[in-house]
């Protein structure tokens, strides 16, 4: 297991409206992140992979546990995720233009013939 394991009898002690932020952090530990736009939101993230031989780790187990908190610092809300809950990102294989000249391959090579001059030819 990799990330922050969560003891389940130590998930079921905090309840919405009851727990500060100080007494979440002494039940389950510090989260393994913050939101990175909402410092209400805590993450504790596990997983658990399995590797054979010289590939790449398989990942067999996944699971975040999303604790929310309120304005002053109460839990709002639990959310727990399994990777039955992931959503499949397909990234965009296009390229974005540039402004600028394209240069060949014999622009690139030959580009700097004369254009600078030497010390001597300056005076």
């Amino acid at each position: 297991m990799r990330g922050h394991v969560l003891d389940p009898d130590a998930l079921a002690q905090i309840q919405p409206g009851l727990q500060s932020r100080e007494q979440v952090a002494e039940v389950l530990g510090t989260p393994t992140t913050v939101g990175t736009f909402d410092e209400n939101r805590w993450f504790y993230i596990s997983s658990r992979t399995e590797s054979l031989a010289f590939f790449d780790p398989e990942v067999i187990e996944q699971k975040v546990v999303v604790v929310e908190f309120d304005r002053v610092g109460i839990v709002k809300e639990i959310t727990s995720y399994t990777e039955a809950d992931a959503q499949e990102v397909d990234p965009v294989d296009r390229k974005t233009p540039t402004k600028g000249k394209t240069l060949s391959f014999f622009e690139q090579i030959f580009g700097n013939i004369g254009a600078f001059a030497s010390p001597d030819r300056g005076q």
